[in-house]
């Protein structure tokens, strides 16, 4: 009689795993809880107290301000209503757009902020690649002393230093006349202003922004400098494929940053800078909306000035935004 016996299973095959349950995946996706913050606001009120100031500087100073831009299209007169007496829609807006000063004063905002553009945002990436390549430590800290110095002066002793440098009787005309040239009045001659202008914003600028890109500098891994280097290529090659690809996300950042404020150019150093033989190439919209707001009392008008400004800046910065965003691929959101 034969019996039939099932096989012992072999020593080497193992138990099927136990089915896998979803308790912890829904402990990981389970949502926050009401009192989540709470607990982190208790845990954490130091730093978040960090940022009080921070916010109520922007709230005071910057978000509380945009409701007086509701003049912009009501009548406003010194000594009544904060908020204007009458509305009177696009008056303003349309007596702007009319003025053919306020156009010339455009056109010069136009030239100078791009002439600041053109020659301001380079200039730091060109002295932080320069500085990067200097090994003598000892060289490389003066150049950054000395390009650094400037930035920590106020703009009216920049001011101050340019027009006694440019006067008639100042050390740029002495070096002119050894040479047997005739002064020149850089200060009085509009055609000179912009020159004047950007060349001291280079000055007083160009060493404070390569912090950002020196500090960009550091990120880029060594790598691949040494892959370069061992495919053959030069210094010049590891910069263009290797040094400026690092930094480019800075560079789109900054970039990004000064489109947004293309038309704010510096208020405090053309109303120090100029004089009214430079208007025709000096005047720009800042300097107009003071004279015309502070000194006229025209605030509703300068308001509809001001209000135009602002969203040309908002759409640059958008429109540069999505640009980069689109093309590069980095972009401030």
């Amino acid at each position: 009689m034969s019996t039939s016996t099932t096989p012992a299973p072999s020593s080497g095959t193992e138990d099927p795993p136990p089915p896998r349950t979803t308790a912890g995946r829904a402990r990981r996706t389970r949502p926050a809880s009401p009192g989540g913050w709470r607990r982190a606001l208790r845990r954490d009120w130091q730093l978040y107290s960090l940022a009080v100031l921070p916010l109520l500087f922007f709230l005071v100073f910057r978000y509380l301000p945009m409701i007086g831009n509701v003049i912009a299209f009501r009548r406003f007169e010194p000594g009544g209503s904060i908020l204007g007496q009458e509305w009177v829609g696009l008056r303003y807006v349309r007596m702007f757009l009319s003025d053919p000063t306020f156009w010339q004063v455009f056109r010069n905002t136009l030239w100078i902020g791009g002439l600041t553009l053109l020659f301001c945002f380079p200039i730091p990436i060109v002295l932080a690649l320069l500085l990067n390549e200097v090994r003598r430590r000892s060289l490389k800290r003066f150049v950054q002393s000395v390009s650094y110095l400037p930035h920590f002066l106020s703009i009216v002793i920049v001011a101050g230093i340019t027009l006694q440098m440019l006067a008639t009787d100042g050390p740029v005309n002495h070096v002119l006349g050894w040479f047997g040239h005739e002064p020149v009045r850089f200060i009085q001659e509009p055609e000179w202003f912009r020159t004047i202008y950007v060349g001291s914003e280079i000055w007083q600028t160009a060493g404070w922004g390569t912090i950002l890109y020196l500090a960009a500098l550091t990120t880029i891994d060594e790598d691949l400098y040494e892959a370069a280097r061992i495919d053959g290529a030069s210094r010049w090659r590891q910069i263009w494929h290797v040094t400026l690809p690092g930094i480019r996300p800075t560079m789109i950042t900054l970039l990004i940053l000064n489109i947004g404020t293309f038309l704010a150019v510096g208020f405090e150093k053309v109303l120090l800078l100029y004089n009214p033989l430079t208007y025709p190439t000096a005047d720009v919209i800042s300097t107009y909306l003071y004279r015309t707001g502070v000194e006229s009392n025209s605030f509703s008008y300068a308001a509809a000035i001001g209000l135009f400004e602002a969203v040309i800046g908002l759409i640059l910065i958008t429109s540069a935004n999505q640009m980069s965003r689109r093309t590069v691929g980095t972009s401030l959101w």
